[in-house]
């Protein structure tokens, strides 16, 4: 039996001021706990275009993919299953005229908060990836898979 991680797709949505979306998860696992928007692919998509479509579904606008931040092996409860997952980001901001509509199905309420002190994230991989985010749009060289977390 293989136990292979499930691939997502996830957006550092950015504002232009120093600041990154967060939306406060309405479901388990970890509700209550801020995250960032994305998801599991679906059947054969790939994480690219999961990440524009979790754009769409959670918050209800078109966005804007750009540089691609690095992958995590990460872990998701599901059905009082640990299953691991593999979690793409990458960073973007709105699509030009788009506003945002949560789905209250998967988010309670959203934040801007700043970049380079991002609270503790819903999941380890969040909280990987904003590190690395920051230092990229710092302009920092970010070595990515050098170590396990």
């Amino acid at each position: 039996m293989f136990l292979n991680a499930r691939p997502t797709g996830s957006l550092i949505l950015l504002d232009g001021a120093g600041c990154f979306l967060s939306l406060l998860r309405a479901r388990e696992p970890q509700r209550g706990l801020w995250e960032l928007p994305g998801g599991f692919c679906d059947g054969f998509e790939a994480p690219f275009d999961a990440a524009m479509r979790e754009g769409r579904e959670e918050l209800g606008a078109a966005v804007v993919l750009h540089d691609f931040v690095g992958m995590y092996v990460g872990e998701y409860l599901y059905q009082d299953e640990l299953l691991p997952v593999l979690d793409s980001f990458w960073l973007a901001t709105l699509a030009p005229g788009e506003t945002i509509t949560l789905d209250p199905d998967e988010a309670s309420e959203m934040s801007w908060l700043p970049l380079a002190a991002p609270p503790a994230m819903a999941f380890r991989t969040m909280d990987r990836a904003l590190r690395d985010a920051a230092a990229m749009v710092a302009g920092a060289t970010v070595k990515k898979g050098s170590r396990r977390e």
